[in-house]
């Protein structure tokens, strides 16, 4: 796992070069791959439901166990499938071109209007934009368009998944990186982006087995028990991957250790993740290919919330009030991912922008399948 080859059945960037990669066509002219759409469309699901749970936190350690372990792999399992489909980046235009329009464009445009709503929903009226501190979601936008543009230095790298938990440990004994571009984010989650980069189809074929199936049971369950244990003993902002050891008041040597810890509890997870992702065609199968919009859009419903009082009630925080923020939020991002959203969407999400570039950009792209051909 610690090199790149061709495989039999290439896979390249979406469309749009966003964060939705997804599948190019097999060579016989298949359809888009259901199991990884699933999984995008579970995946998100497991975000949005995440992010609805913030609030119940505090009166909650159940609650608190499930956000633990939802966070432990949730972006994780987005960053591993984002590397995959990241493998055929080589920085030509066509490719860099798809990247401006899929990620740079929306960070820019969302991280504007994220700054300008949340002026009013936060009650900060004075809040400056600044396109070098990623507010809120766009944080993910931010490191994806980096992550991808190293992508041929990673091919490079004769060890490049220990290279990057490297780059990664050494990041939490780093508190001087600031937040421009929440690089400390970007450093601690590269590791995922680059363990996806090293996977091949036949590792996905292995999760995919029914043993795989079976053993993910034992394995969620003992995950959900010791993030019940963990609660009062663990600071779970571990998982976030944005801070230094020493900002969470830990000791320095903490940061590199739970780095490989956490690590290895959120890889396997993500397997056992996987492992339950159906490979058949499902009612949301197509929405997988939408996971941007509802990524991007869930944000401002979360933070309406707030001067919404949604929260108000005190029946939120019991048991059945806890089910139905659940349900609640997993439909309310079912629907910002559907095919209506999308096209409404679209022109910020995936803009073609002809205009912006040269014509003859992608001339050296057609000369290089010319010469393969």
């Amino acid at each position: 796992m610690s090199g790149f080859r061709r495989e039999a059945i290439v896979t390249d960037t979406p469309p749009s070069g966003g964060p939705r990669p997804e599948p190019a066509p097999p060579p016989h002219g298949g359809r888009r791959d259901a199991f990884f759409d699933n999984a995008k469309y579970a995946a998100i699901v497991l975000v949005a439901v995440g992010h609805a749970w913030e609030p119940l936190r505090s009166d909650s350690r159940a609650v608190t166990a499930l956000y633990m372990l939802v966070y432990a792999f949730h972006m994780p399992a987005f960053i591993v499938i984002s590397g995959y489909f990241s493998r055929n980046f080589d920085a030509s235009p066509t490719r860099l071109k798809r990247l401006i329009t899929g990620v740079a464009v929306p960070y820019v445009v969302f991280e504007v209007a994220y700054t300008y709503f949340t002026r009013w929903t936060d009650d900060v009226p004075d809040r400056p934009i600044s396109l070098l501190d990623p507010l809120y979601l766009t944080w993910f936008l931010a490191a994806l368009f980096i992550w991808r543009l190293t992508t041929p230095l990673w091919k490079l790298v004769r060890w490049p998944l220990p290279v990057a938990l490297g780059i990664a440990m050494l990041a939490t004994l780093t508190p001087s990186i600031g937040k421009d571009l929440d690089l400390q984010r970007v450093l601690q989650f590269l590791p995922y982006f680059v363990l996806g980069l090293c996977l091949r189809p036949e590792h996905f074929r292995l999760v995919r087995r029914r043993a795989a199936r079976i053993a993910a049971v034992p394995v969620f369950a003992v995950a959900l028990a010791v993030a019940y244990w963990a609660v009062p003993r663990m600071n779970y902002a571990w998982f976030f991957h944005r801070t230094s050891a020493e900002q969470l008041a830990a000791p320095s040597w903490y940061g590199p250790v739970l780095t490989l810890v956490v690590f290895g509890c959120s890889v396997t997870l993500v397997a056992c993740f996987l492992a339950w992702v159906p490979g058949r065609r499902l009612w949301c199968t197509a929405l997988g290919a939408g996971t941007l919009y509802g990524y991007l859009l869930h944000g401002f419903v979360l933070q309406w919330s707030k001067p919404a009082g949604w929260y108000d009630p005190e029946w939120l925080y019991r048991p059945a009030g806890a089910v139905v923020v659940t349900l609640v939020a997993a439909a309310g991002v079912t629907l910002l991912c559907t095919p209506p959203v999308q096209r409404m969407f679209r022109f910020v999400m995936e803009p073609r922008m002809e205009w912006a570039f040269r014509r003859d950009a992608a001339t050296p792209d057609r000369a290089r399948a010319a010469r393969t051909d």
